[in-house]
This record gives C-alpha cells, structure tokens and sequence, in this order.
C-alpha cells in the first residue's frame, strides 16, 4: 500500500481551482458530483475518468492539457 506520502501528483485540479478561486464545492456543484467525491479527486485518493476530467475542464474553461500539465513548467 502506497502512503501519502509517496502518491503521485497526477492532475492540477486543486492547483487549478485555487487559481480560480474556487472551492471543491463549487466545482462539485458544476459537474454533478459531490463535495466529498472532489475533495478525493483533488487528495488524488481517486482518479477522475477521461469524460469527467474533460467536464472538469469545460466548466473550469481551462484545457485538458493544464489540469494534467503545468504550462509554467514546460517553458
């Protein structure tokens, strides 16, 4: 069993939403999904699929590219 520790950061979502000054609740209510199904998201204890990320990322107006990739980063 992997700790907390040593889990992958595997998406930007929370990174995104506090850039957009959002809260998980927020998001949860513009996708359809619960508070606390967001907040497992955003801890990466759970992986969205490809069709909510892509939610996600339509109602952030963000691309799907930087909630999986820092921009700032790859420069």
């Amino acid at each position: 069993m992997i700790n907390r520790a040593e889990k992958l950061k595997i998406h930007r979502i929370k990174a995104v939403l506090a850039e957009k000054d959002l809260m998980h609740k927020d998001l949860a209510a513009m996708v359809g999904k619960t508070p606390s199904a967001i907040t497992r998201i955003c801890n990466n204890d759970f992986q969205p699929t490809l069709k909510l990320l892509r939610e996600i990322a339509i109602v952030l107006d963000v691309c799907i590219c930087e909630l999986l990739i820092d921009p700032r980063k790859e420069k």
